[in-house]
């Protein structure tokens, strides 16, 4: 069995954040000794999040992977996102070469879009049932019935099986409607694309409860579904947007 795609992008992201300080180092050391370094915009720290379900209570998906998945991914994710900010804000943008503002804004966004991303997975777990409310409607509207959408999502996920990657329920603000998402390596995602519900399909996900059968970790995700969540979401962001 392959290595879980993203701890192999972490560890790949790591490197490349570890020598991309380094540079920035030798670079701000020789910046310094011309002139002193402008003081960056306050940087704001992200914090981590209490976990939004009871590791215990869903069906289907344990309590030992949950608890993995939120220490090691979520967590994970903010402190790097963290460590980033402060390379960023201590960046002279004037001087500072185009690989070393590229390398540091591409691992913001990975880093980012993991900690947002792993945020709405774990709100969309912890239920079950059907939707409903104005969520239901929406999902029947926008997609013909609630089973057409249910039917999409979940070979979405199984085709993702043995990749990696996300499938979105997203509100977008600029269609005015519910769209089921592709998005890979916390980097592609709809413009302004708002999560409603997040399916995590990278392999450290289900891979210690399932192994290889992809399919059967979609399908108890979709029975686990927190639709009290997704509709109080739903509600939410389509009145922002």
């Amino acid at each position: 069995m392959a290595e879980d795609m993203e701890r192999r992008d972490f560890i790949k992201s790591a490197g490349l954040v570890t020598a991309i300080v380094a540079a920035s180092t030798l670079g701000q050391r020789s910046a310094n000794a011309e002139t002193a370094q402008q003081p960056g915009a306050k940087r704001m720290a992200y914090e981590i999040k209490p976990f939004s379900l009871d590791p215990k209570s869903v069906k289907g998906i344990s309590e030992k992977i949950l608890i993995s998945h939120y220490e090691n991914n979520y967590v994970g994710a903010v402190k790097r996102l963290n460590a980033i900010a402060v390379q960023l804000a201590e960046l002279d943008f004037a001087k500072a070469p185009n690989f070393l503002i590229n390398g540091l804004k591409r691992e913001e966004l990975v880093a980012m879009n993991s900690m947002i991303l792993h945020e709405a997975y774990f709100d969309s777990l912890g239920g079950g049932g059907a939707t409903r409310g104005a969520l239901g409607e929406a999902i029947a509207r926008d997609f013909g019935s609630v089973e057409r959408w249910r039917a999409e999502f979940s070979a979405m996920g199984k085709a993702e099986g043995g990749g990696s990657g996300w499938v979105l329920l997203s509100y977008s603000p600029h269609d005015k409607r519910l769209v089921n998402q592709w998005a890979a390596d916390h980097t592609n995602a709809i413009a302004g694309g708002r999560p409603v519900i997040a399916l995590d399909m990278y392999e450290h996900a289900y891979h210690m409860d399932y192994g290889a059968k992809a399919g059967a970790y979609v399908d108890a995700f979709m029975e686990a579904i927190n639709w009290d969540n997704a509709v109080k979401l739903y509600d939410r962001v389509s009145r922002e947007g």
